[in-house]
Order: structure tokens, then sequence, then C-alpha cells
């Protein structure tokens, strides 16, 4: 019990029932007090009769107070509450947005507390997971709690059991988020010798660079989702040291990835997840192929450890990196048949251009800087730590009107009205955090780097990686008259593993061109599904738009006469033996559902692609492509689509939203737009002095407020961007990180994606100028509805398929860039005009988008345009 591996898990389970998750329902409605029920049974069947281990009990009340103080400074523990101050849930039950301020009145709850109380306890006590001799074990209890502790209890509770707030006076946060907090703290007060936290800002690059270098959407998919999977290797060492909890960005429930460790790894029992959508999903539509991570994470640690658990994030991602990079070299020298060790010379190419890979940036500040002796506020030093970085007249947080007010005791009707305490200065600690973490990254060492062949296929910076070096000076005809063993590593291996004949690739192409089938088998083994990824030509996707029209009204025109039916049976007969075309999931899905196998409209739907794709890389006169081309235009009652389109989609100013931005920006609410209605009623007449300076002050940033806005971000990425792209759409959805989305679509989907990708992004649906142009009847037509009713949009919030999603709100807007390309335009020139289009609509002032039209025969036009 003394040994800290085993009591910092025990603190998460103190931290975990100190407060019961009915809290705002129950309080003021049962005679023992919100502690005295499930918090009481709970800690029984947790810890043994003998309650808290010696030495946790003030360590976990210290973390509450802290915790609580950094969410919402005010109302201390006095001798007693104004009525006005005593918030009865049940009766006027209202949750407020965290970024809108917007008020939700849920209206009178019928709920016996007896029964929330038996129900909660039984939802807990079956996440407590025991020994083979029956103890507890507190680590893979502790998981089970953060993860599953959210999930409904019962039915008619899952959408407000996952926003009952911590305090109902402040009804803007969920008891989630305070919780978690509690469990970060008390875990770092138990492993800190001097028991002080501290934030730790760690993030990994580069990020657009590595990103764009892709020949291919599978490249460009391959790119961000190796990011997403390096930044959750790094994550992992704080997950597994001090657990997902400590983590406040982003928030980790729910992350597939995070999901798979918990059961694989940590020992989370598997029955727990038998209704995750991960387990069963056999396409890329499952959540682990969602690029859902950002580059850079936020968490609570003990200062003591803080530079040891940077360092080892560090070597973690850069081991995985050369092993998973070593691994899949290995595999194409056994492919290519060419035998030898660690003496071939692609070994030390990769060696060097993977050196320094990931870049990796870091910067910690700890708890003593508020509290040099872990009791009293004291901001002296970290005013002296901020100086140097501060621009100059400015003097920050520590200088501005919200912490005048908050340095010292407000009171009213002669009880403390709000004390401040290490806690509150959160917002100052995560200010020099940032600014701390920029000075860093700013200084990047570079080392030389000596390249002296031809360069790689795909970023034109590496030599291409060779188990000869001679066979680097060799022009790209000569390589391609090579025969036999004489040929390139990359010869031998054309046409597997998505090389295409003539690509020669360095340590990064390689890593892009491989890892799409390496995470595959990756998720076979660990679910037992073998999960099939499509990857959606650029041509297919153009074709979508004709081949959707045509099969509207196919049923009744093509077999309404002879002729129209020989045409159609002619056609088919002419594909039937090509290879099934990966096409877009909505209209394989329609195709799936209209048609049975064999029929005419569905085999030439499916196969008419991959035929014309295959003639026009196999006719040298293009004769037969033609003549098919000519056949299916005249089966399709047109000519077929050319052009499809690329969508970048960026949240705007996220930078602002985690800190808060200046007093102008309207990134931060007043006091008193946090405040439940009954409380600021009760105050409008003592609106005097420093209490009404209070209120009209601007909301400081919190660690629950970036909690909420990195599982907005998770939600909008991971659900609500797929869904609209592919099942509202006929879109394939390329990348979905936080706020960043990037899809392919036909030309026809992309104004509905759009505008539906930007209500998502908020969770409003048609507000004030945009109104009139998206209604939805008008904006999305009777073809674009959801059919299934399942998706709901509006208050910042979503509803997909019965599971409540809290987004961003309606002052959080989105830019996005759009390009209308011909699908044989090289990719590496249509991403240039992509992110120039965003970078336009950024420029407008954002909250805009632009499109850009790459014809074919030459030119550009481009239309930017405020949402």
């Amino acid at each position: 019990m003394d040994d800290k591996d085993t009591l910092h898990w025990l603190a998460k389970l103190a931290a975990w029932t100190h407060d019961p998750a009915e809290k705002a329902l129950i309080l003021m409605r049962t005679a023992e007090g919100h502690e005295r029920g499930t918090v009481a049974k709970l800690q029984r069947a947790v810890f043994g009769k003998a309650g808290l281990p010696e030495g946790l009990a003030p360590l976990v009340r210290r973390a509450d107070h802290w915790a609580s103080a950094a969410d919402r400074p005010q109302f201390p523990q006095d001798q007693r509450y104004p009525a006005w101050a005593q918030v009865r849930f049940d009766r006027d039950p209202v949750l407020t947005h965290p970024l809108t301020g917007e008020d939700y009145a849920l209206g009178r709850l019928e709920l016996d507390p007896a029964q929330l109380e038996a129900v909660s306890f039984d939802h807990f006590e079956r996440l407590i997971v025991r020994d083979a001799n029956g103890t507890v074990d507190a680590r893979r209890t502790a998981l089970a709690f953060w993860r599953f502790g959210p999930g409904t209890p019962a039915p008619g509770l899952d959408k407000l059991w996952q926003l009952l707030p911590a305090d109902t006076r402040v009804p803007d946060h969920s008891i989630w988020s305070h919780l978690d907090l509690s469990s970060a703290l008390a875990t770092s007060f138990v492993c800190d010798p001097e028991q002080t936290p501290a934030l730790l800002a760690v993030s990994f690059g580069p990020v657009q660079d590595f990103i764009a270098q892709a020949r291919s959407t599978s490249d460009l998919w391959a790119g961000s989702h190796l990011l997403s999977r390096i930044a959750w290797e790094g994550l992992k060492v704080i997950c597994e040291r001090l657990g997902p909890d400590a983590v406040l960005f982003p928030q980790l429930r729910g992350v597939a990835l995070a999901d798979l460790w918990l059961r694989d790894q940590a020992g989370v029992p598997a029955e727990l997840f038998e209704r995750c959508d991960w387990l069963e999903r056999a396409t890329d539509a499952n959540p682990l192929f969602a690029a859902a991570l950002p580059n850079k994470l936020v968490a609570v640690v003990p200062a003591a450890e803080a530079a040891a658990i940077a360092h080892a994030i560090e070597h973690r991602v850069r081991t995985w990196v050369r092993d998973a990079a070593g691994d899949m070299l290995r595999e194409l020298l056994k492919a290519a048949n060419i035998r030898g060790g660690r003496e071939l010379p692609c070994w030390d190419q990769l060696e060097r251009q993977l050196a320094g890979f990931p870049e990796v940036h870091w910067a910690a500040v700890s708890w003593s800087l508020a509290t040099p002796d872990g009791k009293a506020v004291e901001p002296a030093p970290l005013r002296a730590a901020l100086a140097p970085l501060l621009p100059a007249g400015d003097g920050g947080f520590l200088d501005g009107e919200v912490w005048a007010l908050l340095s010292h005791e407000l009171e009213i009707d002669g009880l403390r009205f709000y004390r401040p305490n290490p806690g509150t200065l959160y917002p100052v600690l995560y200010e020099l955090l940032e600014r701390v973490a920029a000075a860093a990254k700013s200084v990047r060492p570079f080392a030389r780097i000596e390249e002296h062949g031809y360069r790689d296929s795909l970023g034109g910076e590496q030599e291409w990686l060779t188990h000869d070096l001679a066979h680097l000076d060799l022009t790209p005809r000569q390589r391609k008259e090579r025969k036999g063993d004489d040929r390139t590593l990359w010869h031998r291996v054309a046409g597997r593993f998505g090389i295409r004949d003539g690509e020669h690739l360095g340590a990064f192409g390689m890593l892009k061109r491989l890892w799409p089938g390496t995470f595959a088998r990756q998720v076979a083994e660990a679910i037992g599904v073998d999960v099939r990824r499509y990857v959606v030509s650029t041509h297919t996707m153009a074709l979508a738009v004709s081949l959707e029209r045509w099969l509207e009204r196919a049923p009744s025109e093509a077999r309404g006469s002879v002729g129209q039916a020989e045409r159609l049976l002619e056609l088919a007969a002419k594909v039937e033996d090509a290879e099934p075309a990966v096409l877009p999931a909505r209209l394989a899905a329609d195709l799936r559902d209209r048609f049975r196998p064999g029929d005419p409209l569905r085999t030439i739907a499916e196969r008419l692609p991959s035929r014309l794709d295959a003639l026009r890389e196999l006719d040298d006169d293009g004769t037969a492509f033609a003549a098919l081309q000519a056949q299916a235009a005249s089966v399709l009652g047109e000519r077929a689509e050319t052009y499809y389109a690329l969508l970048l989609m960026d949240g705007d100013r996220m930078g602002a939203w985690l800190s808060g931005g200046d007093e102008t920006d309207g990134y931060r609410l007043r006091f008193r737009d946090s405040w439940h209605p009954q409380v600021v009623r009760g105050l409008a007449g003592r609106d005097r002095g420093d209490l009404g300076a209070y209120l009209e002050a601007l909301r400081p940033v919190s660690p629950a407020r970036h909690m909420g806005i990195s599982a907005a971000l998770n939600g909008f990425a991971i659900d609500l961007a797929r869904h609209v792209v592919e099942r509202l759409c006929k879109g394939k959805l390329l990348y979905a990180g936080g706020d960043d989305v990037m899809a392919m679509l036909p030309v026809d989907d992309l104004p509905a994606a759009l505008a539906l990708l930007r209500l998502a992004y908020s969770g409003e649906f048609a507000r004030d100028a945009v109104q009139a142009a998206a209604d939805w009847k008008l904006l999305l037509g009777e073809g674009w509805r959801d059919r299934s009713g399942s998706f709901l949009l509006g208050g910042g919030h979503a509803v997909l398929k019965g599971r409540l999603y809290r987004l961003m709100g309606a002052r959080a807007t989105a830019s996005a860039g759009a390009v209308i390309a011909h699908h044989q335009a090289p990719l590496a020139m249509v991403l240039r005009e992509l992110r120039a289009a965003e970078k336009r609509a950024k420029a407008r002032g954002r909250n805009a988008f632009s499109f850009t039209l790459v014809k074919r025969a030459g030119g550009i036009t481009r239309l930017d345009c405020p949402w």
C-alpha cells in the first residue's frame, strides 16, 4: 500500500469517488447529504471498511479544491449558503454551453434520488475489477471508471448523464471533467516528492510539409494518420505512467486507439468494449482509421518528473518510427529477393533520413511558481518568469482586470463569496506554458544532411533507398532498362505495396506508401476483423456524379425499350471481367440496397470506372478507351463527368480559443454568463463594488474549457465529419484531425458538404445571415436529407444515432478552401491550389470559403466569399 505505483492508482479511485456522479440530481434532496450515499458505498466497495489509505484523504481534498478553483473560482465552503445560491437542479435544471454562454432549460426532472443513487452505485460497482483473490485491482478499476463512468447507467439517462454539471450554480462543465482534473492533480500530489504538479506541453512535427508530400489520395491519408499514430505513441507514455486522465488536451475518452490500449495492454475487461464501433466496422470507416489526434498535447504531471516524461516521449516516438520503418524495409527487401543484412546501404540511408524525426518540442511549468509553499497563492515568481516572454507593455493575465479581482477574497452578506487558491492561477500557468513552448519551438537545431544521388519520387529531397549505391547515379531511363538482378529495389517491387512503376522512394515515401497495408494488418490482428481499406480514385469520384444520376432514372429508362436494354447489356458484358471499382461509400451502399449482384446496372456502376482506368493505362493509341467512353456516354445518357473536388476546412483562431484571446476578441464569457439564472437573479440587487466588477469580468481559461474544446473537436472529427462526407454526401474523408478536415467529393456534392461541415463544426444550424441560404430543404434538397432522421444540429450540439455531442458553438467559425480539378491533373498541383484557397479564405477575415476551378484546357478561376 505504500508503493507509489499502487498508491497513485488508489489516489485516482479516491478522487473519482469523492463526489457522486449524480450529485447535481440529488443535491439538497437526501437527508444524509450527497457524500453519504454513493460515495460512502463506493469507497467501502473499493477500499474496504477501513476507508481511504492513510494520507490520501487530505491530498484528494486539496486536489478537489484546486480543480474547483481552476474551473469555477467561487463559493468556498462557509457556515451557510443563502437561499438564492442553493440551486435545486431537479426543479430548475439548466445547462450552459461553455463557449457561448447559451442556457438550455431542461424542464423539471421527476427522478427519485434513492433510485438515482442505486443506479449510480450499480453502474460503478460493475466497473470494479478484481484479481483472482477478489482484491480490487486499483489500476484497472481506475481506468475503467475513467473510460466508462460517463457511459449511461440506465435507459433515459444517457444524454443527461453525459452533461451532468459539476456544480449546479455554474452548470457549464460536467462532473466528469471535474473528476478527471481532481484525479490528475491527486496523482501528481502522490507521485511528486514536493506534492507539486506541473503543466507539460509536447508538440510533434513537421505537419503540413509531411502531409503535403503526396502523389495519391492514399498518401494524404497515410501522412496524416502516421502523424496521429506518432502522437498516440507519445500520449501512451503519459497514459502508462499517470493514466489518461492526466491528459487535458486532447481528450482521450472514446478515442479508438486509446480504447484498444485500455483493452489489450492496460487490462481493462474486454467485455466492457463490446458495443464499441471499432470492434465491428470492416471498412476504413472504422474509428481506428481516423487521424483524430492532433500534434500537440497538454498534461498534468508531477513536477519532478516533467523533464523525464518529455524525454521518454521523445525517445518512444522516434524509436517507434525507426522500428516501423525497419520492418517495412525488411518486407520490401524480402519481396524483392534481395539478401543481406545491415551491411546493405539502405539501412544507413534509413537511419540518416529518419534522424531527428519526428521533431519533438516540449515545455513544462511547475505549480510551485504559483504557490512556493504549496498552500498560499503567491504570483510573484510567475510574474518574474513571464516578464522576459511578454511584449513591452503587456503585463499578461497578472496585470489584467480579472486577476485584480481574483487575487483577494470577496464577501457578500457577510459570507465569503470567493477565496483564491493555487488552482485559481491555472490561466497564468497556461499562459506561461504557451509562451515557453513557442520559444522552445522557435529554437530548432539543424544538422547538415548530405544526399548525393537521385532524389525520391515523392518529396524530392531525400535519396531513394537502395541496396546498391551505384544505382543512385542511374537516370530514370537507365533504371528502366535494367533486367533481372540488376534492377533497382523499387523496380523489383513495383505493382506491390502501392508502389507504382518507376517510383523510387526515400524513408518518408516508404513509410507513407506501406503504412496503409501495415496498419490494416495490425488492426486485423488486434480486433479479429479484416478491415478493408478503400481508396477512391479521382476518376471514380468524378464519375460518381454521372453514375448516381443515371441510376436514379435507369430502372425505368434503360429497361423501357429494346434498344436501350440491348445497349445496357452490351456495356455490362464489356466491363463484367474488370475488377470492381472502389466507389464512394454512399453510392456503394445505394447499389447494394437497390440492385442484386449480377444486375447489369450494378455491374456497370461497379466495374466501368476500373475498366476505363485500365484502358487509359494500357491502350497505346487511345482508340479502345475512346470507344468505351463513347459507349458509356450513350448508355449513361450524358458525357461522363471528369471533374472532382478536394475540400480543406480548418477551424479559425484555435490558438485564441485555447488561450482565451484578448479582452476584445469575444472568445471568453463574462462570469455572470456561466452562472445558473437563479444565482444571477439572486445577485441582481447586489451588483456593486468588486462583486459587480466580478460578474462583468471575462472568465479566464480553465482546464474544463480545454477539455471541452478537445471533446468537441474529437466528436466532430471522428464521427460527424465522416457522416457528412460519406453518408450525407458521396465523398471520401481523407483525414479529420480535430478542427482540420480534408475530403474528396463529386462536384455536385461540394456546396452541401461545405455548408454542412461548417454547420456541424459549430453545432449550429442556419442562423442570422446564413438562415436565408441554408434552410435545410433549400440547401440539401430532398435527396440530401438524413433519411434516417438520426442526425440533428442545434444549440451548439449534435445528435447522431442517439449519441449527444457538445460542439464548439455559434461563436466558433471555420474557413475552407476547395478546388475543382480534372481527374488527371497532377495531385501535387491540386494540393498547392487547395492550400492556397484555404489561405485566401483566412485572409478574407476568416469565416469564409474560397473556390478554385482548375480547367483542363488551362486557366484558373477563383471565387472567395464569406459564409
